[in-house]
């Protein structure tokens, strides 16, 4: 894996960080954490920093919400209105005691589903988005297949026990950490108080995040809880520190709420942020009306690495690109690689291009 290149693609840049070699960055039980299954994944560049069982499918309860919210943030249809249906207001387990017949905007149900895990609240939402939960799965499946993710299954929106409905803990947290990366996604997980409206009432309802880890560690900013009794105790949770942030995810845990504490510690404490040096700028324009377009990094401007690991950088950059040049097309890849890990990030054209008019072009073969 480490050796391929992008067809067509010339490698002009490589920046070598020495270190002196040594253990894996996936150390597993470090600390002795009582998680079945465990990882925790940087936020901006995707790296898994730690994992134990990472790979295995568990129950996941409701930290299923996480990629509900998401999907519904991405919809941009928050402030639609929604009729909740009977099948919602009946949903068993966890509730915010929505009425077959309320109405209330997508935004306040993402923040009862997010903060109050109630599953009347996310039965609402996929019934809104896709009509029905099962088609709603269907998305959240979709989502995951874009990302390659191939240990991720979903059954429902809310994460009631269901046949092959769960993810691995390294999938879940990889999915948690891009959806961080949407802002107001962000916000509503690190939301410690939420009001909203309670039809027929004269006073709002006021939700207390079910995550005590927004009060118990500092820097923490989501992001989900969970339980069944197949699943155990999961939690899913983010902090950010001097800029950076991580997610932690921990499944079937008795302990969930020190283990994270515990494995935020560590990473913090044993990983540095290394700056990712600055590569090409532009790429030449084959008959566009400007010879060069910007380009930018779809990746993250700082690298966790530990003190102990050998890191290095190249930048895969096309010779030309054709006019006309769209906004965001490719123009080749950054490569980030530590030990047998390659992390791999688009290089895209940060403007268009237009194509020179024919004269125009006619002047040049004169």
């Amino acid at each position: 894996m480490a050796g391929r290149v992008l067809a067509g693609v010339v490698a002009v840049m490589m920046v070598l960080f020495p270190g002196v070699g040594g253990a894996s960055a996936h150390s597993p039980d470090v600390y002795g954490i009582s998680a079945q299954g465990a990882a925790v994944v940087d936020v901006a560049s995707g790296r898994v920093l730690y994992e134990k069982n990472g790979d295995q499918m568990m129950p996941i309860a409701s930290l299923t919400k996480i990629v509900t919210g998401w999907l519904a943030v991405e919809s941009g249809r928050l402030d639609e209105r929604v009729t909740i249906s009977a099948n919602a207001a009946r949903k068993e387990g966890s509730s915010v005691y929505l009425r077959a017949g309320e109405t209330y905007t997508l935004r306040d149900l993402v923040y009862a589903m997010m903060l109050r895990s109630g599953n009347d609240a996310a039965t609402a939402v996929a019934e809104h988005l896709a009509g029905s939960e099962a088609r709603f799965a269907a998305l959240m499946n979709a989502k995951a297949r874009e990302m390659g993710l191939r240990h991720v299954h979903f059954a429902n929106p809310h994460g009631l026990d269901a046949p092959g409905h769960g993810a691995s803990a390294v999938d879940l947290a990889m999915m948690t950490a891009k959806a961080l990366q949407n802002p107001e996604f962000a916000a509503v997980v690190r939301t410690k108080y939420h009001r909203m409206p309670w039809p027929g009432e004269s006073w709002d309802r006021v939700m207390r995040n079910k995550n005590k880890m927004l009060w118990r560690y500092p820097g923490a900013d989501g992001v989900k809880t969970g339980y069944t009794k197949r699943a155990g105790r999961c939690l899913a949770s983010s902090a950010t520190r001097d800029g950076h942030q991580v997610v932690v995810v921990v499944l079937k845990d008795p302990d969930d709420w020190a283990d994270t504490a515990r494995l935020f510690d560590h990473v913090f404490q044993t990983y540095e942020w290394v700056p990712v040096p600055g590569g090409p700028a532009s790429v030449p324009v084959r008959g566009g009306v400007v010879p060069t377009v910007p380009v930018r990094v779809q990746g993250p401007d700082r690298f966790p690495i530990r003190a102990d690991e050998k890191f290095h950088v190249d930048w895969e950059l096309k010779p030309t690109l054709r006019a006309p040049v769209s906004r965001g097309e490719p123009a080749g890849l950054l490569r980030i690689q530590v030990g047998e890990e390659v992390h791999r990030y688009a290089i895209v054209a940060m403007q268009p291009v237009d194509r020179r008019p024919w004269w125009d072009l006619r002047r040049l073969w004169l």
